[in-house]
């Protein structure tokens, strides 16, 4: 019998290896068509989150807001640049940019955020 440790030992690593050119890509084209469709550029945040990476969140004209996963901080601002958004911080004038949907407000309930 398999043990599952020595299960996932034998799996290549290349299928877990993100290719920089790709996500940078892939964020880009995700941010750039969500502002597309919510009212034109905005601003971002990029907020680090440990080993997983950066979070954009690009805020749209409308209020809408949507977020990539970017490895490192210069892949952020390499596509904060190309979607063609300032970065902001969060302070009380971005945060009071942003318009929770009835949909976001519904799954936010009861988790304490």
């Amino acid at each position: 019998m398999v043990r599952p440790r020595e299960m996932f030992a034998t799996i290549s690593t290349r299928w877990f290896t993100p290719d920089p050119a790709r996500t940078r890509a892939r964020a880009t084209a995700r941010i750039t068509a969500m502002l597309a469709a919510h009212g034109g550029p905005g601003t971002a945040v990029v907020a680090y989150m440990g080993e997983r990476g950066h979070r954009i969140v690009a805020i749209a004209a409308d209020g809408t807001f949507g977020d990539a996963v970017v490895p490192t901080a210069e892949m952020a601002q390499e596509v904060c640049t190309a979607a063609g958004l300032p970065i902001g911080s969060w302070d009380r004038e971005s945060t009071s940019l942003i318009a929770p949907s009835p949909a976001d407000r519904k799954r936010m309930a009861g988790t304490g955020r």
